[in-house]
């Protein structure tokens, strides 16, 4: 048995590597597509083997995936151009005779209204035309989106957002990870959706109160419109390009677009997701 992880030195496949090394699949039977092959050598030395390979260059990827059985395709961090290049890891998927594609895809893709949803839509139907058995991995909002902001939260005192009392169900991505690790390694789960998200969801206002908590310094949540939370982003130094997606995605949260009570999260991992308190605890020590 041969799997492939792609982007496997990116924050998330990397963390898929390293479960599926975990669970005991020995190292010479996980492939690792990767841009860089500098960036790969940590996992080189574990026995991993590595491959190059660019979701812009098919013929790379073709050699990339010869002889794999099974492959986790992360979706691509170049939004605009994701289509293409997801088209281009599935070609050459089909060419390889992989037996089954586990895709990182957004929640509720089928009927979200965010504008990240479009692209991860659109390659579930390249999917379904590929005729490759496969797997989708909606994920919810990582909670690292959150974590990582907390030296902004705890300068400025606040959470800013445009989510009213919409509540999200973020997960950290060690948990998401496991999530389609289980789904590599059992290698029956083909026609499966999970609509993956962490427990229990939150609102920002939550999120604020419990920031406050762990850090002892009050933060506030202040509810902003849309292109004010874009303005007061930018105005703190994030380009503007990514304060609009978050003020999207916020939008999209106060729909419900990011909240799930399936389960599927903890039922793949086997346990209860880290929650929020958890995340900001060990991201504050």
């Amino acid at each position: 048995m041969s799997i492939a992880v792609t982007g496997a030195t990116g924050n998330l496949g990397i963390l898929v590597v390293l479960d599926l090394l975990g669970r005991g699949i020995p190292a010479s039977e996980i492939v690792a597509p990767v841009r860089s092959t500098r960036k790969a050598a940590a996992l080189a030395d574990s026995g991993v083997v590595i491959r190059q390979a660019d979701y812009d260059e098919p013929d790379t990827l073709r050699a990339a995936l010869a002889g794999v059985d099974r492959l986790l395709l992360v979706s691509s961090s170049e939004v605009g151009s994701r289509v293409a290049q997801h088209k281009n890891v599935i070609d050459a998927a089909a060419d390889a005779g992989v037996e089954l594609i586990a895709y990182t895809s957004i929640l509720h893709a089928d009927t979200s209204k965010l504008l990240l949803a479009a692209e991860h839509l659109a390659t579930e139907q390249l999917l379904a035309d590929s005729g490759i058995p496969h797997a989708l991995l909606r994920n919810s909002w990582y909670l690292e989106n959150y974590t990582g902001a907390l030296p902004m939260y705890l300068e400025y005192g606040a959470v800013l957002g445009a989510a009213g009392d919409g509540r999200v169900s973020a997960a950290t991505r060690a948990d998401f990870a496991s999530a389609a690790a289980t789904v590599l390694a059992k290698g029956d789960r083909a026609g499966a959706v999970y609509e993956l998200g962490g427990e229990p969801a939150f609102t920002l206002g939550e999120l604020a109160d419990i920031v406050s908590e762990v850090s002892g310094q009050t933060v506030v949540y202040q509810d902003l419109a849309p292109d004010a939370l874009v303005a007061a982003l930018s105005a703190a130094g994030m380009p503007e390009v990514m304060a609009s997606v978050l003020a999207d995605s916020d939008q999209g949260i106060a729909r419900g677009e990011l909240f799930t009570e399936s389960g599927d999260l903890a039922r793949l991992i086997g346990r209860a997701p880290t929650t929020t308190r958890e995340a900001i605890k060990a991201s504050l020590v």
